[in-house]
């Protein structure tokens, strides 16, 4: 799988790609992640890429041109181009599954006030947005999607049995995680953990999982 990154900072993005599973997965060759600086598609001798709004208005907005031209030196048949945007659909755990069947990803960072319209209604083939808040740009954004969808692809994870455990996977809530030693401060590990008995860990596991998933998140159950 390759995702391609198109931003006005793309260094922001240097430790992100070299760091844990995600920087061994693109050293072994599993992902492939391009970073593409958009200052060069900018225009005239000072690369701009971005102008006053129409109508109007606080701010810049970033215009389509070095956009569409930076989108589409990276595009191919397989592509699928993402914009990342606070109006956009809200990604979630399914999302990012079906992102990962992809074979090919450019995600789009906006900046200032944001992006002329028609790079979303003409170039992008959805929008998306991480949450219900307002960043400086979409880089953060991006590396959310670009984590997310990375412990899909195989051979990226160590261990590819933790996904069917983590929060979101099945609808619900994460269950609560112990390790060494068994009593720290007062506070001892539930014993069922203790007991070495599978069956009885199961059901705990899934009772702690609705449990938390009710009291923490109502709106999945």
């Amino acid at each position: 799988m390759r995702i391609d990154v198109v931003t006005l900072f793309p260094r922001m993005f240097d430790s992100v790609l070299s760091a844990s599973l995600l920087g061994r997965g693109i050293e072994s060759g599993k992902l492939e992640v391009g970073v593409v600086d958009l200052r060069p598609f900018g225009l005239g001798k000072h690369r701009s890429v971005d102008d006053e709004p129409y109508g109007g208005g606080a701010g810049m907005v970033m215009r389509p041109e070095p956009i569409f031209e930076a989108v589409e030196d990276l595009r191919t048949e397989r592509s699928h181009v993402i914009l990342l945007s606070p109006r956009g659909a809200l990604l979630r755990h399914a999302g990012v599954a079906r992102l990962a069947e992809r074979d090919h990803l450019v995600l789009i960072c906006g900046r200032y006030e944001g992006v002329d319209e028609r790079v979303a209604a003409f170039l992008a083939d959805e929008e998306l947005s991480i949450g219900d808040y307002v960043l400086a740009g979409g880089e953060l954004a991006a590396m959310v999607v670009v984590e997310a969808v990375s412990r899909f692809v195989p051979g990226v994870m160590g261990n590819t049995g933790s996904l069917d455990s983590e929060s979101h996977s099945g609808g619900r809530l994460e269950y609560p995680q112990y390790t060494r030693p068994a009593e720290f401060r007062g506070h001892r590990v539930p014993e069922v953990l203790l007991s070495g008995h599978h069956g009885e860990v199961e059901r705990w596991r899934r009772a702690e999982s609705e449990r938390l998933t009710r009291e923490r998140r109502p709106d999945l159950t």
